[in-house]
């Protein structure tokens, strides 16, 4: 599956750099690290980002009982690297019913986590109150990491943020009811450590989330 870079905040098209800039370029958003095709799920893909990717690229590991790898994307070019990259699962939710999963490592202002939770903003900073105690905590890289509640996206999924590895972590979940999932303190790895380990990595179908959230 090819098809042609897109705005990592929008989806909607780039252009490459070219005389009159040096840098991609979406009419509405200025310069991007642009989304890259999403690939289907296998380990084959994966390989391609954790090659290019100068961000983690997480995924709950061991998956949950049931959960399938769906697909991964990753913003950015062959002159930057990687500066973002989105992990799609699925599985049985904890009400019933299929959930789906996607997890974005980000650099501050990349705006792919915002896009997939429905944000019109590239950064989750101003629909979160750290104030208050975390919604939810999962284990990244063997750390504690806080996530908070993401407020103002659409009312069909739940929108978990907060800082892993000195980047931005997003975990947007479907349906709504499905973000039961992540106050189970999921164990978070980064692939990039996972060796030999992402050979095991069971595959589903490609999530249309990753295309058209």
């Amino acid at each position: 599956m090819r098809g042609e870079p897109s705005c990592p905040k929008c989806g909607g098209r780039v252009r490459a750099p070219g005389l009159f800039a040096d840098s991609w370029q979406c009419d509405l958003h200025g310069t991007v690290h642009p989304l890259q095709p999403v690939l289907p799920p296998s380990v084959e893909a994966l390989g391609v980002v954790l090659h290019r990717t100068q961000v983690p690229v997480w995924m709950p590991w061991p998956l949950p009982v049931g959960w399938l790898f769906t697909g991964v994307a990753c913003a950015g070019d062959d002159r930057s690297g990687g500066r973002a990259t989105a992990v799609a699962c699925s599985g049985p939710g904890p009400l019933g019913g299929i959930g789906e999963l996607i997890l974005v490592a980000e650099e501050l202002g990349v705006g792919l986590g915002a896009h997939y939770a429905g944000l019109d903003a590239p950064d989750p900073g101003p629909y979160m109150n750290v104030e208050k105690p975390p919604q939810a905590k999962v284990l990244a890289a063997g750390r504690p990491t806080p996530l908070w509640h993401v407020s103002g996206g659409p009312v069909d999924r739940a929108v978990f943020a907060g800082e892993a590895l000195g980047m931005w972590l997003w975990a947007v979940v479907w349906p709504e009811r499905s973000g039961l999932l992540m106050y189970e303190e999921l164990v978070l790895t980064d692939l990039r450590d996972a060796g030999a380990e992402v050979d095991l990595v069971p595959c589903g179908a490609l999530s249309p989330r990753l295309i058209q959230p």
